[in-house]
C-alpha cells in the first residue's frame, strides 16, 4: 500500500508539506553471497574424511556439476572454494593427506554456503554526495547511500546503492548489477606500535610481562600475521596461563578489529557487500551513519560509524575512505565511545573534532576531540521532552550544515514503541546551544508504512542537501527504504520558529 501524502505531514499548525518520492527499495532474496559453512573441528574432519575415499576419477565431475550450478551466481569461485578449504584445514591442524587440487576445491564447496544478504529487510539508509561528480549533467548531484541488510539469522551487513539526484528533484537510482561479492581484511595492513599500545592503555588493558613480551617482539611498525605470529610465540613459551591469557586474547581482537579493504578498480560499488569478517562482527555491522568530512586544508574523506555486534556486545566503529576503493576500520575509543548511534559533524569546529550520540541509550550527548578515533567526555546536548520521544531521542546521522546552524535529524521512540523522526537546530560555533527544536515529529508511520519487521518504525541514518532541497532516505518498519523531500530553507524557518 503506498503511503498518502497525509501520511508524512508535519503534524504542527502552518503545516511543513514533504514530498514522497516513488522509491520503495525491497528486500530481494536473489542478491546472494558465497560465504564459509565451517562446522567445528570434529564435523570438519568427519567431513574430510568422507571426501578422502571420493574415487579420484569422479572428482572431476562432481566439481564440474558445482561448477556449473553457481559459477555464474559468483565472482571468483575457485578463490572462494580455495579459501574456505584452507579454513577448513586449519580447523583441524592441517590435513595430514596430500591432495590433489580438485579434490581442496571440492571440499571447499562443502565449506561453501549461499547466504541471501537482504532476504529479510533493506533498511536504515545513509546517503552522501559521490566522491565521483565526472559527467554528471548540470544542476545534478551523483550520490552514495548505504543500507543495512539483513538476511538469515538476522545478521546484518552493509550494501551500497548509487545514483543521481536530478536538477528538478527526481532521484534515479542506478540499476543492481547481476552479482555481488563480500568483503575480505587486506593481508598487508600495518599497525603503527605507539598508536597500538595507546588504543590497548585506551581500554583498559594492563600491559603486564605477556603483552610486553609481544610487543618487544614487533617492529615499530607491523602486521596482523607478525602479530599472530608474535602471540603464538608467546603462548608457546609461556604455557597453560598464555593459552588463556585475556591480555593476549585483547591484543589479536584489537589488530582484528583494525584493518581495510580493498575493492576492485571497476567493480560498481553496488555489487560490495560489508559482510562480517571477524568474531566480534559475527552478528552484524549495524546502522552505518556516513559523513563527507571537509578538513581544514580543504580535502574530503568520508567518515562513517557503525556498530559491530557479536551476539553479546557492541562494539563502535569507524571506517573512512577517500574513493570507496579502499577502504580502512578501526575501533573507536574512550569513556565516551560507548552505546550505538554515533555520527560525526562534517568538519572541525573550532578546531575540534565533534561527534553527536546517545551513549546512555536514553538521551542526546555531544562529544569533542582532537583525534577522531578517541571520545574521553561528553556533555548532554538533550532529554526527552515531547510525547514522541518520551522513551528516548537519539540522532538519524551527521547533522548537515546550513547559513542558520546546523540541522539535526533525531529519532524519537514513543507509546507502542513507534518510532518518529524530528529536527533540532544547533548552533555552528557552539553545538551544545540549541537553537530550535520540533515540538511534532517531521516524519511518523503512515497508514501504509505501519506493518514489516517492526511495525511502527521510521528510521533514517543520514540526509543530504541538494539545491536547497533536503532529501531524507528512511526505513519502513525495519523492512525496506523510501525517500521523502523537504525544501531547506522552510525546515530552517520552521526550526527558529519553534525557539
Amino acid at each position: 500500500m503506498s503511503p498518502k501524502m497525509s501520511d508524512i505531514v508535519l503534524p504542527m499548525e502552518g503545516q511543513l508539506p514533504l514530498k514522497r518520492l516513488p522509491i520503495h527499495l525491497t528486500s530481494d532474496d536473489r542478491r546472494v553471497i558465497a560465504r564459509p559453512f565451517l562446522m567445528g573441528s570434529a564435523r570438519v574432519n568427519s567431513l574430510f574424511g568422507r571426501i578422502e575415499e571420493i574415487p579420484e576419477e569422479d572428482l572431476d565431475a562432481e566439481l564440474r556439476m558445482v561448477e556449473r550450478s553457481y559459477a555464474d551466481r559468483h565472482t571468483r569461485l575457485a578463490f572462494t572454494f580455495h579459501e574456505n578449504y584452507e579454513a577448513g584445514a586449519a580447523l583441524v591442524g592441517g590435513w595430514p593427506r596430500p591432495w590433489s587440487p580438485q579434490r581442496r576445491l571440492l571440499a571447499g564447496a562443502y565449506l561453501t554456503m549461499e547466504y541471501a544478504v537482504d532476504s529479510a529487510a533493506l533498511f536504515n539508509p545513509s546517503i552522501v554526495a559521490h566522491p565521483d561528480q565526472s559527467g554528471v549533467p548540470s544542476g545534478a548531484v551523483r550520490f552514495i547511500m548505504s543500507l543495512r541488510a539483513t538476511g538469515e539469522g538476522h545478521v546484518s551487513s552493509i550494501v551500497f546503492r548509487t545514483g543521481i539526484i536530478t536538477a528538478d528533484e527526481h532521484v534515479h537510482i542506478d540499476p543492481l548489477p547481476p552479482r555481488l561479492h563480500r568483503s575480505r581484511i587486506a593481508p598487508d595492513r600495518i599497525y603503527e606500535k605507539p598508536l597500538f599500545v595507546r588504543k590497548l592503555r585506551e581500554i583498559g588493558l594492563d600491559l603486564g610481562a605477556l603483552v610486553g613480551q609481544v610487543l618487544n617482539a614487533l617492529g615499530e611498525r607491523f602486521t596482523l600475521v607478525e602479530l599472530n605470529r608474535a602471540v603464538d610465540i608467546a603462548r608457546a613459551s609461556n604455557g597453560h596461563d598464555a593459552r588463556n591469557s585475556e591480555g593476549l586474547r585483547t591484543m589479536l581482537w584489537l589488530g582484528q578489529s583494525n584493518y581495510h579493504i580493498d575493492l576492485d578498480k571497476d567493480a560498481p560499488l553496488g555489487e560490495f557487500v560489508l559482510f562480517p569478517m571477524s568474531e566480534e562482527q559475527s552478528n552484524g555491522l549495524e546502522d552505518l551513519r556516513l559523513t563527507r568530512f571537509t578538513d581544514d586544508d580543504g580535502s574530503v574523506i568520508y567518515h562513517g560509524t557503525y556498530t559491530a555486534y557479536n551476539g553479546v556486545r557492541t562494539l563502535p566503529m569507524l571506517l573512512h575512505t577517500r574513493d570507496f576503493r579502499r577502504i580502512e576500520f578501526a575501533s573507536l575509543n574512550g569513556a565516551a565511545a560507548a552505546n550505538k548511534g554515533m555520527a560525526l559533524f562534517p568538519r572541525k569546529i573550532r578546531g575540534k573534532y565533534f561527534m553527536c550520540s546517545r551513549i546512555d541509550g536514553e538521551n542526546l550527548f555531544i562529544s569533542q576531540s582532537d583525534f577522531v578515533h578517541f571520545w574521553e567526555s561528553a556533555e548532554r546536548l538533550v532529554a526527552p521532552r515531547f510525547p514522541w520521544e518520551l522513551m528516548q531521542i537519539g540522532n538519524c546521522g551527521a547533522p548537515i550544515e546550513t547559513p542558520h546552524g546546523w540541522i539535526l535529524l533525531t529519532h524519537g521512540v514513543g507509546p507502542m514503541r513507534t518510532y518518529a523522526i524530528g529536527a533540532m537546530l544547533l548552533d555552528l560555533e557552539n553545538p551544545l546551544k540549541i537553537i530550535g527544536h520540533l515540538r511534532e515529529p517531521l516524519i511518523v508511520p503512515g497508514e501504509g508504512d505501519r506493518e514489516g519487521y517492526v511495525p511502527n518504525v521510521v528510521y533514517t541514518c543520514g540526509a543530504m542537501t541538494h539545491d536547497d532541497q533536503l532529501f531524507i532516505p528512511f526505513a519502513v518498519a525495519d523492512k525496506s527504504t523510501s525517500f521523502v523531500v523537504v525544501k531547506t530553507e522552510a525546515l530552517t524557518k520552521k526550526l527558529l520558529e519553534s525557539r
